[in-house]
């Protein structure tokens, strides 16, 4: 089991644990939404994708951001996850992403959607049915 994302306290009053399907979402995730200059020993990390929300939507946008996703991807989860596709829309002021991509690990196929327009995080997401 690994520490859940984002951080919280489960119902046992201990720090939340999920499965690894899970946290590999996790993982995507955190390489997503972290900004390249936000984490003090890794200044590098992440893809920028808020930075780009206050951007003109387009299509050219998108596939600037295809690029940029699909390469954090390989740099820092290349030897968790292999890309198989990955769709970017830009609509209104919310950016959607939807990747599907095999964990190296297991072999098994995922695709998981990301909208920027959700920046915070709900303290339990089983609560109220967030979709993960």
């Amino acid at each position: 089991m690994d520490v859940d994302f984002p951080f919280r306290i489960g119902a046992d009053g201990r720090t939340a644990l999920t499965d690894p399907a899970d946290h590999v979402r996790d993982l995507v995730e955190q390489v997503l939404f972290t900004s390249p200059g936000e984490r003090v020993n890794r200044p590098d990390f992440g893809c920028g994708l808020l930075d780009l929300v206050f951007e003109p939507c387009g299509p050219d946008l998108a596939a600037a951001l295809r690029i940029t996703v699909q390469g954090a991807l390989h740099r820092w989860l290349g030897d968790v996850v292999a890309v198989q596709a990955l769709d970017v829309a830009a609509e209104d002021s919310a950016l959607r992403i939807e990747i599907r991509y095999a964990v190296l690990a297991t072999g098994t196929i995922r695709t998981d959607t990301f909208d920027s327009a959700r920046t915070s995080y709900p303290s339990d997401p089983s609560a109220t049915g967030a979709a993960r």
